[in-house]
């Protein structure tokens, strides 16, 4: 029996890829490997987890807020209470290897466990590596990544590609096209752009939407739209359209089925966490990035822009979105040399079987 505790929470693009691996370690070794999730209390991972049927231990750990709060004078004090708590956790579920993937609580396992001489495996899902995993890494015996490059912040011969494990299938083909749209409500007659701004919503992309909408002023629509609000701005946007309608629009706060959104699309508008790079990878969709200008070392533009310098992806700034997306988008479908190129380069960065590296990777430190 091998135990192993996986860390990784905070947002969707750290407990998922977590969980991606568990199921393919569960796949692979069944009874015969006993898995602990670690988390940060508080986080969305001390629900989801439990959700999908795994044991976690959540950490008290918080990280510094950008605006000044009294929390960030507990920080140091939660960091020590936090790798106290790691310790005892590794010694009593006796771990054989901690793998990290990013978040509050996996910095304070992954210290632990090394200074306890348990293994350690870092995934790195971004192309621009944060300075906590620099630190950690000169103690980690393997680092997964996905991205070319990552020797300017790890050792070398301790990199393995890897690319970014993700839950359920993707691909470039399967899924009817015609079915697609007709779960969609659109039609065959006019290309199709997808704007995804996250669960939660992006408020530059409704924005962008809002603004293009508005500039319509009554007249057919070049292209339909799959227009995914978020969660927090669904009720404002299901308004908004509702006083300014426009045909060839579905509007909603989720997508419940990807695999048609990503089927009906010509062309993507999105933001860059690694996550959602790595999946618009496997389905290989022209696509236009809007990084986020609002997360650490502004890693979403370094995403990217990993994919643009390799004619894979498109980019316009956060600041210029509202009123260049959905222009750039329409220009872009109307170009089918142009479409068929960046799904074509987009497509040979795919990793399929993420999961199953890093498995490979956590096997030979045992």
């Amino acid at each position: 029996m091998k135990r192993i505790i996986l860390s990784g929470g905070g947002t969707g693009g750290h407990i998922y890829p977590a969980v991606a691996v568990a199921e393919a370690l569960k796949r692979k070794w069944g009874d015969e490997v006993e898995l602990l999730f670690v988390g940060a209390e508080g986080k969305m991972e001390m629900d989801k987890i439990p959700a999908l049927g795994y044991r976690i231990v959540g950490l008290p750990i918080l990280g510094l807020q950008r605006r000044f709060t009294w929390k960030n004078f507990t920080v140091p004090f939660r960091v020590l209470r936090s790798i106290s708590k790691a310790r005892r956790t590794i010694r009593d579920f006796g771990a054989d290897a901690v793998v990290g993937f990013g978040g509050y609580a996996s910095a304070p396992v992954l210290w632990a466990a090394q200074r306890a001489g348990v293994p350690t495996v870092i995934q790195e899902q971004n192309s621009f590596a944060g300075l906590t995993n620099k630190i950690l890494a000169r103690r980690a015996r393997r680092i997964c990544v996905a991205y070319d490059g990552m020797e300017a912040f790890f050792p070398q011969e301790k990199i393995t590609m890897t690319g970014n494990p993700l839950r359920g299938r993707f691909s470039a083909s399967g899924t009817d096209r015609g079915e697609a749209l007709a779960h969609y409500g659109l039609s065959l007659g006019k290309p199709v752009v997808l704007v995804v701004g996250g669960s939660l919503g992006t408020r530059t992309l409704n924005e962008m939407m809002k603004s293009w909408i508005l500039s319509l002023d009554g007249k057919q629509p070049p292209v339909q739209v799959i227009w995914q609000t978020g969660k927090y701005y669904e009720k404002e946007m299901r308004e908004f359209l509702a006083a300014h309608p426009a045909e060839g629009i579905w509007q909603g706060a989720f997508i419940e089925r990807m695999d048609f959104a990503y089927a009906a699309a010509d062309a993507v508008i999105s933001r860059s966490g690694a996550c959602t790079v790595s999946e618009l990878c496997l389905v290989a969709k022209p696509t236009i990035f809007v990084p986020s200008p609002n997360v650490a070392e502004d890693h979403q533009t370094k995403n990217a822009m990993a994919l643009v310098d390799k004619d894979a992806a498109m980019i316009v700034r956060d600041s210029e979105a509202v009123a260049r997306g959905m222009a750039a988008a329409i220009e872009l479908t109307a170009n089918g040399e142009r479409l068929q190129r960046l799904s074509r380069n987009i497509a040979s960065l795919a990793i399929a079987d993420s999961a199953d590296r890093i498995v490979a990777q956590i096997e030979k430190i045992w």
